[in-house]
């Protein structure tokens, strides 16, 4: 599991859900919860948190412009590497912190994956847990 810690900037709420904006050092990363501000203690602006999100969503893209939906990218350079057979294990030295990404071993070689290549690693909002 990825682990980072940041502190709530902001948060949207609608009905039972609450899109919450996380500040990780110089990166703003987003959310879906389902709660609120008045549920649940832990959402409140300023609060510290841990966000979790699994390794193996953790999307990668080559270059730094990517024009899709996802809204958290991290923008960053591969430390390092495992291949076996059929998944690899990738480590991106980001702003944030280290972020893990299992991809299959076919796309590391179809981008052309190498040790200090620019990635970006992208996680969809509904994938990330936030908690204390």
């Amino acid at each position: 599991m990825n682990k980072l810690q940041g502190s709530i900037k902001n948060i949207v709420t609608s009905e039972s859900l609450s899109l919450v904006y996380i500040d990780i050092n110089t990166i703003t990363i987003t959310a879906i919860v389902i709660d609120t501000p008045t549920t649940n203690p832990l959402l409140k602006n300023g609060n510290i948190v841990q966000v979790i999100f699994k390794e193996t969503e953790v999307i990668i893209g080559t270059g730094i412009n990517h024009q899709i939906s996802m809204q958290n990218k991290f923008v960053g350079t591969i430390g390092y590497i495992e291949s076996k057979d059929l998944l690899s294990k990738l480590v991106i030295e980001t702003l944030a912190g280290k972020i893990t990404s299992i991809i299959t071993t076919n796309a590391v070689k179809q981008l052309n994956l190498t040790v200090g290549l620019e990635v970006t690693g992208m996680v969809k909002t509904n994938e990330i847990i936030v908690t204390e």
